[in-house]
């Protein structure tokens, strides 16, 4: 099975970015890439405008770095307040998960939506208290977002939480 070589029209997830020249199989080159548009065939007269595939990747990053940044701004302002059920003994029935991060975060003041993925949670939160959950929302850009947990009775949760809507 051959390679070839192509230049990418668009970023790819796990191949690269626009003007990155690749190493692809042949199949994949000729079956996927050109016929639907995301690459060139690496040939002399292609490489030529690679400049211009360079400079519409550059305007994007920065316009990327631009956006995690403004959000980074919101997300530290940002203090989330989040509730535990509990029973008995104040053993905890379940956790916060990144998930359960993600969807406050939307439906907070800011209405920022984040990847679960984004949200770098060693593991879910099974206790009260205040902490600091990074989130890296690109390469170069990341913040901490402060969450503070508290313990709720199981069956009282549900009617605090129709009470606020």
């Amino acid at each position: 099975m051959a390679n070839v070589q192509v230049i990418l029209k668009e970023q790819i997830k796990g191949l690269g970015a626009e003007a990155d020249v690749v190493q692809v199989k042949r199949g994949y080159a000729r079956n996927f890439l050109v016929p639907q548009g995301k690459a060139y065939d690496a040939t002399a007269g292609n490489l030529r405008h690679l400049n211009h595939l360079k400079a519409i990747r550059a305007t994007r990053e920065a316009a990327e770095i631009q956006e995690a940044e403004k959000i980074a701004a919101k997300l530290k302002k940002l203090k989330l307040k989040m509730t535990l059920q509990t029973g008995q003994g104040g053993k905890a029935f379940g956790s916060i998960t990144t998930i359960d991060i993600a969807k406050a975060v939307l439906e907070s003041v800011a209405k920022v939506e984040l990847d679960r993925h984004q949200i770098q949670l060693d593991k879910p939160i099974k206790a009260s208290g205040t902490f600091e959950v990074p989130v890296k929302l690109h390469g170069d850009v990341s913040c901490f977002l402060k969450i503070t947990v508290t313990a709720g009775e199981a069956g009282a949760d549900s009617s605090e939480e129709a009470s606020e809507e």
